[in-house]
């Protein structure tokens, strides 16, 4: 194995100004956010020990993204923090919940909104799937297809007659309009070095739809602004997700952070671990009577 509500006051959150990076003067805030959906596993170790190193005198936060209620269960919650608390973590309490959170992803879109920066969408994967097949191809981007910009194209009054109608829908970015609107973009990454943003290739993102009131997207860079967070360390897989958080940041007015995104571990065979690895789980290995000592040194911090 290897390695709408009052707009917050985003502006007081952060040690450094909006478009600036960390300095580096500051000792460094970190944060561990995994979603209540499972029992951690070593991969999720890893993770968290990172931001617990990279911390160093700074401050490690811990934070739930229960956002979906659907697959968020308050007994994965409790494992969470028993399984950190074994491992040897610490961090300040409480512990910011998304699902305790909404009014602030509502005064996020209530800002994009204003700035005519979102649209519903009304399609259903079907819809897109067709929609696509009709145009014989369609780009690619970080999480697959994007999509091809069919309820963007809709007139005023067929939006107002849909919505009149109660049709479910989606709320999507028009990101080639707030890309223009920001100008070119950065961020730095302590492991890939100085990035330009290049949010175009999602597409125009799902922000928020009727069951679940935030994205990831939107949620997670909101938090990071609100915690004060000056670093994200977060796994390589989610990289490419940088470049529209970037973007969000930069239209919602928040600081930047510093990024540190680490190689992922995995199993003999080379395939990243997951939730259905249910024997490497922390409290199976637990059970199993590995000591924290030993459960750390696995996950690449002895």
């Amino acid at each position: 194995m290897r390695a709408k509500a009052p707009s917050p006051d985003y502006g007081t959150v952060a040690t450094h100004h909006q478009g600036q990076p960390s300095d580096g003067m500051h000792a460094p805030i970190t944060r561990f956010a995994p979603s209540p959906t499972g029992l951690l596993h070593l991969g999720h170790a890893h993770s968290a020990l990172f931001a617990r190193r990279a911390a160093g005198d700074g401050t490690f936060l811990l934070r739930l993204e229960d956002i979906d209620a659907g697959r968020c269960r308050p007994d994965f919650a409790a494992s969470i923090e028993e399984d950190l608390a074994w491992l040897g973590l610490d961090w300040p309490r409480p512990v910011r919940r998304q699902s305790a959170h909404f009014a602030d992803y509502r005064a996020a879109l209530a800002r994009l909104e204003a700035m005519d920066l979102l649209y519903p969408c009304f399609c259903t994967r079907r819809d897109i799937a067709e929609e696509i097949a009709r145009a014989g191809a369609a780009p690619h981007g970080p999480e697959g297809t994007l999509y091809p910009g069919t309820c963007r194209r809709l007139s005023p009054a067929e939006r107002a007659d849909r919505l009149e109608s109660g049709a479910p829908y989606a709320l999507r970015l028009a990101v080639d309009d707030a890309a223009c609107r920001t100008g070119p973009l950065a961020w730095h990454d302590l492991a890939y070095g100085p990035m330009a943003a290049e949010p175009a290739t999602f597409g125009d993102v799902v922000l928020a739809r009727k069951d679940v009131p935030a994205s990831y997207h939107l949620a997670v860079t909101v938090d990071d602004a609100l915690q004060g967070v000056t670093l994200v360390t977060r796994g390589e897989d989610l990289f490419a997700a940088t470049h529209l958080h970037r973007l969000l940041q930069a239209l919602l007015d928040l600081p930047v952070p510093s990024y540190h995104h680490h190689r992922l571990l995995t199993d003999e065979s080379g395939r990243r671990l997951a939730k259905r690895d249910r024997s490497l789980t922390l409290r199976a290995l637990r059970q199993a009577g590995h000591s924290p000592e030993a459960v750390r040194n696995m996950a690449g911090f002895p």
